[in-house]
C-alpha cells in the first residue's frame, strides 16, 4: 500500500450534540503533533463542532445516525473530512451566506460556513440531495520560523 499521508485517523460517531465535544478534541488532539499555536488549535476545534453540529442539527434532525470523520496530515497540512449519509443540502450557495438557516425556529444564527471559512485555509462543500453532506476542510500549520518572522511584519 502506497503512503498517502504522514498520518490518518478516521472515526465514527452517533449524531448525538453529547459527542460534538469528543469530535472536536479528538480532532484536535491529533492535529497537536503539528505543534500549532492555541490560535491554530482553536481554529480547528471551532471548526469541526460547526460542522458536526451542521449534521446533527441539519443533516439527520431527530435520527440518531453514523457522522464519519476522516483526519490526515500531510508536512505540516491537516485535512478534516467530515460527512454524513443525512437529506443533503438543496443549495450549497445559498447555504454557505452568512445569517443564513434552515432552522429559524431552532434560532440558528446561520454562520456555521462563515466562521468554518474565516478559520481554515480551504473549505469545499459536495452535497447531494437524499444521500448526504461531505465537508473538507484544510489548514496549514505554521512552522515556529514562519510565525517568529510574522512578529517582524
Amino acid at each position: 500500500m502506497k503512503k498517502q499521508y504522514d498520518n490518518e485517523i478516521k472515526m465514527e460517531i452517533v449524531s448525538k450534540s453529547c459527542n460534538e465535544a469528543f469530535a472536536r478534541i479528538a480532532v484536535a488532539a491529533f492535529a497537536s503533533q503539528l505543534d500549532p499555536t492555541i490560535e491554530e488549535i482553536s481554529d480547528i476545534k471551532t471548526s469541526v463542532s460547526e460542522i458536526v453540529t451542521n449534521s446533527i442539527i441539519h443533516a439527520y434532525e431527530t435520527s440518531d445516525e453514523i457522522i464519519k470523520i476522516h483526519c490526515m496530515i500531510t508536512d505540516r497540512t491537516i485535512i478534516i473530512e467530515i460527512s454524513d449519509t443525512g437529506k443533503g443540502i438543496e443549495d450549497i450557495e445559498e447555504a454557505r451566506k452568512p445569517l443564513y438557516t434552515s432552522k429559524v425556529e431552532l434560532e440558528r444564527s446561520g454562520m456555521g460556513f462563515t466562521i468554518v471559512e474565516s478559520f481554515m485555509d480551504e473549505v469545499k462543500v459536495e452535497s447531494i440531495v437524499g444521500i448526504g453532506t461531505k465537508v473538507t476542510m484544510k489548514k496549514t500549520i505554521k512552522t515556529p520560523e514562519e510565525l517568529f518572522n510574522n512578529l517582524d511584519s
